[in-house]
């Protein structure tokens, strides 16, 4: 099949489905979500009562307006470039630092989640992380996360002294080492092929944290909408305990994206060598610079 020539990110349809909970622990819900096309972000808040939900939601304003809500319905708008994401999130850092310093004892927020942008003349995912909320991409029904957390256990799994299937039981599980609005917390940043068929799922650590990566492709592959799925998942994380708050969002790609790049049809192999870095994004290396702190939440 030959490659999609001069594609925009104005040509995508998109099915979305998204559901933030407080859980059955904490007395408030300290995420905040945007999903407004061509915009997919979660925050996850911290630094208890109301100041991690004002960190969180400080961060999503930034971007709505300038970024989000310039698709209509379910296809997405054009003119989103990747030098307006990377603005956005140098803002929502500010807005962040700003809450923490009205506060006594401080705020902070993770983001993660992907926009949606052309580049190259093709449309394209740009993805954000900062902190240990997640991006997943479900494709032929392979699950693959895109994201990397930015936490101790994340750090210690790569040295190669923690395993992965003992992050559970970690003491120190949810310490994390970047986060919105303090310092030496750079973003990190992708470029992928938006692909017909194709599934993400963007999610705060209230819904990884609770169940597996096996669960969590579980319930993305029933076959739901977008809004079922996204219900069904909160609904699992609150059933297996809900200790933290929960918030999903889950988007399909259901035209518009491309099938082919120069002439090789994009399978799971092939997009995962063009997951890249490029100087567009301004791409940052994780590296052991941040200190590891607690969670304030």
């Amino acid at each position: 099949m030959a490659a999609v020539e001069h594609a925009t990110s104005a040509q995508v349809s998109l099915q979305v489905g998204s559901r933030t909970d407080v859980g059955r622990k904490r007395e408030h819900n300290e995420d905040s979500l945007l999903a407004d096309s061509p915009v997919f972000i979660v925050a996850d808040g911290m630094g208890g009562l109301e100041a991690g939900q004002r960190a969180s939601a400080a961060v999503v304003a930034e971007f709505q307006g300038g970024v989000a809500g310039s698709g209509t319905g379910t296809s997405t708008g054009a003119g989103i470039g990747a030098d307006d994401v990377v603005a956005a999130v140098e803002r929502a850092h500010a807005a962040a630092r700003a809450v923490s310093e009205s506060t006594a004892r401080g705020a902070g927020s993770t983001l993660t989640g992907v926009v949606l942008i052309d580049h190259d003349d093709a449309p394209h995912w740009l993805i954000i992380n900062v902190g240990d909320s997640r991006v997943y991409r479900l494709h032929r029904g392979e699950l693959t996360q895109l994201t990397v957390d930015h936490s101790l256990a994340q750090e210690l799994i790569d040295e190669g002294t923690l395993l992965k299937a003992d992050v559970a039981t970690f003491s120190r599980k949810n310490v994390i080492t970047r986060a919105m609005g303090s310092d030496q917390s750079p973003p990190d940043y992708w470029l992928r092929p938006v692909v017909t068929g194709e599934r993400l799922l963007v999610c705060s650590d209230g819904l990884s944290g609770e169940l597996s990566d096996e669960s969590i492709k579980a319930g993305l592959t029933l076959g739901g909408t977008t809004q079922q799925t996204a219900d069904l998942l909160v609904a699992r994380a609150l059933e297996h305990g809900g200790r933290d708050n929960i918030s999903v969002i889950v988007i399909d790609v259901t035209a518009g994206g491309v099938t082919s790049w120069n002439g090789v049809a994009i399978d799971d192999d092939a997009a995962n060598v063009m997951d890249t870095c490029t100087d567009d994004t301004r791409p940052l290396q994780r590296r052991a610079h941040a200190k590891a702190g607690p969670r304030a939440d």
